[in-house]
């Protein structure tokens, strides 16, 4: 079993691409050192819509991407990432082929923030997990409700853009070897258990991460307590359950009237 943050950055800031480019070795250096210190034995490298490969040696570096799509973001994580992606281009539809081509796992991250990945309109997306984000753990009610709506396996990552925020969420992963190819296969099997951190600095973090949030989207989820939020979840399921009843009912009602017509026309027969 291994550790591993999911969802890490190696700097803090968006855009400015070329001097990323030369920030990047040092960034992740600190980033693993960081993710080491914390008791990782991992961490997913997920820049915005651009990859550089790196390799620090205090712990492993797991190849990925945050991908920009037209609905959201979606980490791209495993042996052969792209290398470069252009924001708001991409459906998730698109980037989840276009992972799968590549032999990554395609993980819907931030459901609850800024994303509208999974809608209807994408019901039939083969994603590989959904993500609790460790800026807004608080969700997590809400996550598990919607992965089990879509049935799909729950990971965890920090979303760190500093160091010292690496690791306040991550996951537990099942494999024989920490290698890309190994976390993918793990991930899409379901082997796979979500963390989140509680230590005093995470959830001071927490707090501050909840006010941003609460301002920059106060009529979004993220704005509400998280009495509310565990009360929405519980909604969700019911509504999720409601459903599964309905189609059940209306199942067994086709098979039953289909199978009143079929004797009826055998007796006509005989």
């Amino acid at each position: 079993m291994y550790t591993v943050d999911l969802h890490a950055h190696t700097r803090f800031f968006h855009g400015r691409r070329s001097f990323g480019d030369r920030f990047d070795p040092f960034g992740a250096s600190v980033l693993a050192k960081m993710a080491r210190r914390r008791g990782l034995d991992g961490v997913a490298i997920t820049n915005h819509d651009y990859y550089t490969p790196v390799t620090p040696t205090a712990a492993v570096a797991i190849p990925g991407i945050e991908i920009s799509t037209t609905h959201g973001h979606v980490l791209v994580v495993g042996p052969d990432p792209p290398r470069e992606t252009v924001p708001l281009e991409y459906t998730p539809r698109e980037v989840v082929e276009r992972a799968h081509e590549r032999g990554c796992a395609a993980i819907v991250a931030h459901p609850y923030r800024d994303s509208d990945v999974l809608s209807e309109r994408f019901a039939d997306v083969p994603f590989d997990a959904v993500e609790i984000n460790g800026k807004h753990p608080r969700t997590r009610a809400l996550v598990e409700s919607l992965a089990a709506e879509w049935e799909l396996p729950i990971v965890a990552g920090s979303d760190a853009h500093v160091p010292f925020e690496v690791g306040r969420a991550y996951t537990m992963i099942d494999a024989p070897s920490l290698t890309p190819a190994a976390v993918v296969e793990a991930i899409r099997d379901g082997r796979v258990q979500p963390r989140v951190g509680d230590g005093p600095l995470d959830s001071a973090l927490r707090r501050g991460y909840q006010r941003v949030h609460a301002r920059k989207h106060p009529d979004s989820v993220l704005a509400e307590s998280r009495v509310a939020l565990e009360r929405r979840a519980m909604q969700q399921a019911t509504e999720t359950e409601a459903e599964v009843e309905t189609e059940t009912e209306t199942g067994t009602a086709m098979a039953s009237t289909e199978t009143t017509t079929s004797n009826s026309d055998d007796k006509g027969e005989f």
